[in-house]
């Protein structure tokens, strides 16, 4: 059997270091998952020892980052900016995308860890992005121009090149999409969105992470996937895992996807008539 340490001897030295940390701060995330069972009985409740892992799951990814890319920025879903002398280089960091999933004990949720570096006077171009499924101990990940890739460290194998399904048809195809929750504005435009894609496709499927939801996608398991009002964190990596996947991904709005936090991401043949169905 093929070792976890063979099957990804021929990662670039950024993609070891993304990983790492991904994986380390996993561990404790696995941990306190498996708390929650007692947690949930508790009196004070499970919100605030969510919150804790989180937090925890969060300081445990930025040293492990900053101690091998010392000086680069931080943008973290917690902590928000850590500006640092190399002001080309931003981590931007989700440590658990699915809160409502890991508080409710749903096993599915995910780290996420995208670098976006400055190219050109251009400082939104993502280079290297990883999504961790704890869970399942699947690791997507893509690098700019190399490729979108999973390890699924359960099955013993090497990494396998993620394609986008060619599905063509949209009465054939699932999509998924994410509702938006207590407080959020949009329910109205959501439902009716709901309402023409769910009559006209194969189905939807909400399943509470944005960041699973990109990779699924770029792995061909979903055929489209669209949400608005997400922050830049909760999509970072999985636009440039789906991008490198080969699927056509952009903002449902005016401007830059990581700017509007409204996305589509589908395969060339079902862009326009998801779209059409989303207007």
């Amino acid at each position: 059997m093929t070792t976890h340490t063979e099957a990804t001897s021929h990662l670039s030295p950024l993609m070891r270091v993304m990983q790492f940390a991904a994986r380390k701060a996993s561990r404790n995330l696995l941990r306190d998952f498996g708390e929650l069972e007692h947690i949930q009985v508790s009196r004070k409740g499970p919100a605030d020892f969510v919150s804790r892992a989180d937090k925890k799951a969060e300081e445990t990814i930025i040293e492990s980052l900053l101690r091998d890319r010392p000086g680069y920025s931080i943008l973290a879903e917690e902590c928000g900016e850590i500006k640092g002398t190399d002001k080309t280089h931003k981590f931007i960091i989700d440590p658990l995308d699915g809160t409502t999933n890991f508080l409710h004990g749903i096993p599915h949720f995910a780290i996420s860890i995208a670098l976006e570096r400055e190219i050109d006077n251009n400082p939104k171009e993502l280079v290297a992005g990883v999504i961790y499924n704890p869970i399942t101990d699947e690791m997507f990940f893509a690098e700019k121009n190399k490729g979108a890739f999973l390890n699924d460290g359960t099955r013993g194998g090497g990494d396998r090149r993620l394609r986008p399904a060619k599905r063509d048809i949209f009465a054939n195809a699932i999509f998924a999409t994410g509702i938006p929750f207590l407080g959020r504005p949009g329910h109205t435009k959501f439902l009716k969105e709901l309402h023409q894609v769910m009559g006209r496709s194969a189905g939807v499927r909400r399943m509470g992470s944005a960041a699973l939801d990109l990779a699924w996608t770029a792995a061909g398991r979903y055929d489209g996937f669209w949400e608005r009002g997400l922050a830049v964190w909760d999509i970072a990596a999985g636009v440039l895992i789906a991008r490198e996947a080969g699927l056509r991904v952009e903002s449902l709005t005016q401007g830059d996807v990581l700017d509007t936090g409204d996305i589509i991401a589908t395969n060339e043949m079902l862009h326009e008539p998801l779209l059409k169905n989303l207007s």
